[in-house]
């Protein structure tokens, strides 16, 4: 995967979709550098700093919105307070190789405006919305302080975020399909990305 014109490939997908699985194999299995986000929210059970997120505080993210370090950000008014989730263009040098990020429809959009349509290639998972809930509870039952709340109000948000209409807006076309085996999706995936880089 070393052509002229290096990518962001930007993972997507309703709450519960296997984006994580998704992301952690292709990390694995292809000569691929994470875009490593930034939160306010708490660090979960199993999570590193600098592997999933950069966790910060508030005080930290206003001081790069203020010296124009951030491209993107989120806020979550959850029932555990305000979380924020946000991309630093700090972490992202093309000239290194290609790049893989995960994230929102919006963050995607804001993310393919700043470094460009050519740039940055979307791919988006899914999965049937019953599936998906099936899912988020089995995982969240593994936390030493399960949070249904906040599943629920993630999981209701997804059906307005994704909506139809929003991923046609944001050209999103090809989807990936995670209904049943992951394997025969992250084959799929690898796939494409390996012709896009290629190509």
């Amino acid at each position: 995967m070393n052509k002229n014109m290096n990518h962001i490939f930007y993972i997507m997908g309703k709450s519960s979709s296997g984006k994580d699985s998704v992301y952690k194999r292709l990390l694995s299995d292809l000569n691929l550098i994470p875009v490593v986000t930034y939160t306010t929210r708490p660090m979960r059970e199993n999570e590193c700093n600098g592997r999933e997120y950069h966790f910060v505080d508030k005080k930290c993210f206003d001081e790069m919105c203020r010296n124009g370090e951030v491209i993107e950000k989120r806020i979550y008014n959850t029932v555990y307070g305000e979380w924020i989730y946000f991309t630093s263009g700090n972490c992202i040098n093309l000239e290194n190789g290609n790049y893989i990020g995960i994230g929102t429809l919006e963050s995607y959009v804001r993310i393919r405006d700043y470094f460009g349509g050519d740039t940055v290639i979307p791919i988006y998972i899914e999965v049937d919305d019953g599936i998906r809930l099936i899912r988020a509870v089995e995982r969240e039952r593994l936390e030493a302080f399960p949070k249904y709340k906040e599943l629920c109000r993630r999981f209701i948000a997804d059906s307005d975020d994704f909506a139809e209409e929003n991923l046609l807006f944001a050209g999103i076309v090809k989807r990936f399909c995670n209904n049943t085996e992951i394997k025969s999706c992250i084959d799929e995936i690898e796939n494409y990305i390996n012709k896009k880089a290629d190509a």
